[in-house]
């Protein structure tokens, strides 16, 4: 409980699971981070917390044809408390801790990104006489997939130690200074991620081997780098679906049942 709004735990123990910077931890603990932000936003605006409600600070003046309305959901409120609870244990002068709380901020910066204007219709029979609207956040996928695609384009970092007057601090600077330096939507991380190829209980992966890919993806899950290089076996499978399905009025679906043949593909 913090600030009187329940989140949960674990959020704030990536660090734990993750012991090396790489850049899994980075997109760990954003993703965290921004998860708190967008629970205690969605839980004020449902009226479920009892010290926080809906936004009334970022209206302005309604657009043409519609006018504010419903609850606006308070994203600042939500990001404070994230910060209040996930960046409490990043208060070292080290390198670890600069980095958790950039990527935490990143991950908070996401959400607050990606607000926008829902709205709904009123009137008879469906029509829109009268629209009203307010501040949403997005689907959390969305902004797991948003931070996917800075998690695959993180930047790497050098630490470096200064004297101050408490003592040594440690800082982060860009390895690559021919690179675009990171901004604070961007994910970092100064160690080289571990081997997932391969088994290895220290870092917790399970390698890839049998592992479904996509024979035609160029990504991450295609057969040539989900494999590592080991190829690729192939079998069919048979898979009963629905199929041919009609709508009777009023109201019900009646579906045959089709058996498809499909490819799979798992690693060597």
């Amino acid at each position: 409980m913090l600030l009187g709004v329940s989140v949960h735990k674990p959020s704030v123990q990536a660090a734990v699971f993750f012991p090396t910077a790489t850049r899994e931890s980075a997109f760990v603990h954003a993703i965290a981070s921004a998860g708190v932000a967008f629970a205690v936003t969605r839980s004020c605006a449902e009226g479920s917390a009892t010290i926080c409600g809906c936004d009334t600070r970022h209206k302005g003046p309604p657009g043409e044809g519609w006018k504010w309305g419903g609850c606006s959901e308070d994203v600042e409120f939500g990001s404070m408390v994230s910060r209040e609870f996930a960046d409490a244990r990043e208060n070292r002068p080290d390198a670890r801790s600069a980095m958790n709380r950039h990527n935490n901020e990143a991950g908070r910066t996401s959400i607050n990104d990606h607000m926008h204007l829902k709205c709904k219709c009123h009137g008879l029979s469906g029509s829109c006489e009268v629209k009203t609207c307010w501040w949403s956040q997005p689907d959390f996928r969305v902004i797991g997939d948003y931070l996917k695609d800075k998690y695959d384009s993180a930047s790497e970092m050098v630490v470096e130690k200064h004297r101050e007057s408490r003592g040594w601090v440690e800082t982060l600077r860009p390895k690559y200074t021919f690179f675009k330096p990171p901004t604070e939507r961007d994910l970092v991380y100064y160690e080289n991620s571990p081997n997932f190829c391969e088994p290895n209980p220290e870092t917790g992966s399970f390698g890839t081997r049998d592992r479904a890919c996509n024979l035609t993806s160029h990504g991450i899950d295609g057969c040539d780098l989900l494999c590592c290089g080991r190829g690729h076996n192939t079998r069919t499978e048979k898979r009963k679906e629905k199929c041919h399905c009609i709508f009777h009025w009023c109201c019900y679906v009646s579906c045959q049942e089709c058996v498809r043949v499909y490819d799979v593909h798992t690693c060597k």
